[in-house]
């Protein structure tokens, strides 16, 4: 069957920051032009610089700016801009804006709207992926009575998850450990989920102790062809926001990742989706996995996808809204080589990660083999209180999992950011846990195990041999700095909480 191929001329990035600028340099990769939006105090942004033309749309709160869907169709058809990407966040996720972008005779580059309002609600995505047979966590309907949830509390057991229907970022979401903590927790989540997103409509879950944050890659195109891209770690996270990911995971076999696969098509497929998106699974001790979530729209953490399988996911959702035939051909089994991705956030660990403002007054970007830095702020940039406190995301490549985590220490270390607090010293202290190298964490780890007021607890029997292969290559690595002909500067101990147990045993 021929191609279908619709032309796309010009696009319109309806976003900012880092997604923005990589949404750019993919459409320059193709030749395409691209306008940029900016609010008020995102002026002299990057992604500003960098786009062909540059329009403002309003004031500095997404409300008057990012949000405004008449402003960036009415924007797209001034400047001759014929499709909109809309990155993540902001109307990514908005099935009514893509609705309206289609009608107006542009290009969506992301999945329909029908498919992004499905799996925008939950209750309807659980609906339509049980269809496939998709596993699901044992859960309730939403829109029932307080009196009815908590008897399903009850009959489900506890623990269980309080989660708003519509929404996501860990908003509207309260774990329950005990039955007198319900009705409290109901009442925030509902509070907490009509503010977020102007539903306050719960449902109730079992809270799966000790579980894995593990979600897998789609790309479907409009020709039939829907395959999988291998998984992504995301376990490592505070208050369900992800901190570090990493692909593959190192929770997985073969036959794991090959049935985790297929469902993950299976749910896609459910909808008839097309483009770009994710499915997120919870997978638990014994490796039963349960359909979580489906992301309609492109990953924060996708470099870590790319760096394992060599795919441009950016360009690949700009040939897919054009009608060709994507480039990936069959489902990634074997991913090459190991990834991690570190969130470089302007928030103060030190003061339970509160987020940080201001300018940046110096930033020296780490470089060198198997380092890439996605990022959309320079010297100079400014921080606001308006926008995600994002500064950039850093992603190492190796042949291993062991020689990625050692570029990220290295990158870490080199990494300079001046004029506001960020969370560069916790991602050094996480490299250095003795648990993360060994891989053993889930969704609860930061938050029991590694925070500001404590270290981790008594190492397991596999933890200790792990730290005896460390402090066999710790000291190894000392016998060669010694013998180097130029001694190296000293390090800096003065911030002596954030050493790892294993730094201060060997000081």
């Amino acid at each position: 069957m021929a191609e279908q191929v619709t032309g796309i001329n010009k696009i319109l990035i309806a976003n900012r920051g880092e997604i923005a600028v990589r949404i750019i340099r993919a459409a320059r990769d193709l030749g395409i032009p691209t306008v940029a939006v900016y609010s008020d105090v995102d002026r002299t942004a990057l992604h500003v610089r960098y786009a062909d033309e540059a329009v403002h749309i309003g004031g500095p709160r997404p409300a008057e700016s990012y949000l405004r869907k008449d402003t960036l169709i009415d924007v797209a058809r001034r400047t001759g801009a014929d499709a909109i990407h809309p990155g993540y966040g902001f109307l990514a996720e908005n099935a009514d804006f893509a609705g309206q972008v289609t009608d107006a005779g542009m290009v969506w580059i992301g999945p329909s709207p029908d498919a992004i309002a499905t799996m925008g609600d939950k209750q309807a995505a659980r609906t339509a992926v049980t269809r496939n047979k998709v596993p699901l966590i044992p859960g309730t309907a939403a829109g029932m009575p307080d009196d009815e949830l908590i008897h399903a509390a009850r009959a489900i057991g506890f623990p269980v998850l309080i989660k708003a229907v519509a929404g996501g970022g860990g908003k509207g979401m309260r774990p329950v450990q005990r039955e007198e903590d319900f009705e409290a927790a109901l009442n925030t989540a509902r509070r907490e989920a009509e503010s977020a997103f102007g539903n306050g409509d719960v449902y109730v879950e079992k809270l799966l102790v000790g579980a894995r944050h593990i979600e897998f890659q789609i790309l479907a195109d409009t020709h039939g062809n829907t395959v999988h891209l291998g998984e992504r770690e995301c376990s490592i996270q505070r208050r369900h926001q992800k901190l570090v990911e990493e692909a593959p995971s190192v929770f997985m076999d073969e036959d794991l990742r090959a049935r985790m696969g297929e469902m993950a098509i299976a749910a896609a497929e459910s909808v008839g989706y097309v483009n770009a998106g994710t499915i997120e699974c919870l997978v638990d001790r014994d490796k039963n996995f349960y359909f979580l979530e489906m992301n309609t729209r492109l990953q924060v953490e996708h470099p870590v996808t790319e760096l394992v399988t060599g795919v441009d996911l950016p360009k690949e959702q700009i040939r897919i809204a054009r009608g060709r035939r994507m480039g990936p051909t069959e489902n990634v089994l074997e991913p090459k080589g190991w990834a991690i991705e570190c969130r470089i956030n302007a928030e103060d660990p030190y003061a339970n990660f509160m987020p940080s403002t201001g300018q940046i007054t110096t930033m020296l970007l780490p470089t060198g083999p198997g380092v890439r830095v996605d990022s959309g702020v320079y010297t100079g940039s400014e921080i606001t209180p308006y926008y995600d406190s994002m500064i950039a995301k850093l992603i190492t490549w190796g042949e291993t999992r062991s020689e990625a985590m050692l570029r990220m220490r290295r990158a870490l270390s080199e990494y300079r950011i001046m004029g506001l607090k960020h969370n560069i010293p916790f991602h050094i202290n996480l490299l250095n846990s003795i648990s993360f190298i060994a891989g053993k964490f889930d969704t609860n780890f930061v938050e029991q195990r590694f925070n500001m007021h404590t270290y981790e607890q008594d190492p397991t029997p596999e933890e200790l041999e792990t730290l005896a292969i460390a402090a066999t290559l710790y000291a190894h690595r000392k016998r060669l700095l010694a013998s180097q002909v130029v001694a190296p500067a000293k390090r800096d101990t003065s911030n002596w909480k954030w050493m790892s147990r294993f730094e201060r045993m060997h000081r």
